[in-house]
């Protein structure tokens, strides 16, 4: 099953295949400033994976040394998508940008320090007071 997600303009899309490896929600400070929400929501899917259009790349560097690598489209700002550097099988993509309320739920929440008190996770979500190491 193919899966694309698109940024708001259209310029920009990702498609991946199959189910998500992982869904999680991420309440810390960068990932909120980053999406000017609240928390971001991600879905990491196996390569491979097809990008069609341009994208501007921004590299974070996370609590433990990992460098993370974000891509936006150009022409409307949409985050959509980002790879860990030295991991090369794997993608995340924004959950929003698929424009599926049909989406699996996150299994998994990080930063849980920062989540602002009024956001309520779904049932069996596994929290993680920070980002767990490794």
């Amino acid at each position: 099953m193919a899966r694309t997600a698109r940024c708001t303009c259209g310029q920009l899309s990702i498609t991946v295949e199959g189910e998500p490896l992982r869904v999680a929600v991420c309440h810390c400070l960068a990932c909120q400033s980053r999406t000017g929400s609240v928390f971001a929501t991600l879905a990491s899917f196996p390569v491979p994976y097809q990008v069609t259009g341009r994208a501007t790349e921004y590299v974070r560097t996370g609590d433990h040394g990992t460098r993370f690598v974000f891509r936006f489209c150009p022409v409307c700002g949409t985050n959509l998508y980002d790879t860990e550097e030295g991991v090369d099988d794997v993608v995340s993509v924004s959950v929003g940008a698929f424009g599926d309320p049909s989406f699996p739920a996150p299994q998994v929440s990080v930063y849980d320090c920062r989540r602002h008190p009024w956001v309520t996770l779904p049932p069996g979500v596994r929290v993680f007071d920070r980002d767990p190491p490794g």
